[in-house]
């Protein structure tokens, strides 16, 4: 008996498995075609959460410029202080998310 991945979720089921435990993903009656459609979609739903967190990352950037620029407080505040730490959490984040997206790109 092998443990190969779900099609689905990507998590170890046994070969001799009609379903996946985790997903109950039917392996009986799944086609080629149809494994390959959920690997698809799996592939899909990663990339809309990348993009989805590389808008937050984007907004937190925006948020934190703002406060810093046009927030009234002078540099040694507190507020201004995490104005810069908030745009450059935000900067980094969504850089990180760029990246992540070539390489997902990448894979297929």
């Amino acid at each position: 008996m092998a443990v190969v991945e779900c099609p689905s979720c990507n998590k170890k089921i046994s070969d001799k498995a009609k379903s996946c435990q985790h997903c109950d993903f039917n392996l009986g009656n799944a086609s080629a075609e149809d494994i390959a459609r959920q690997q698809d979609l799996r592939k899909y739903l990663k990339k809309q959460s990348i993009q989805t967190q590389s808008m937050v990352a984007m907004l937190l950037f925006v948020a934190g410029f703002g406060f810093m620029y046009w927030g009234g407080s002078a540099q040694q505040d507190l507020q201004y202080k995490l104005a810069v730490a908030v745009t450059i959490i935000g900067f980094v984040w969504y850089i990180v998310n760029r990246v992540r997206l070539v390489f997902l790109k990448r894979s297929d």
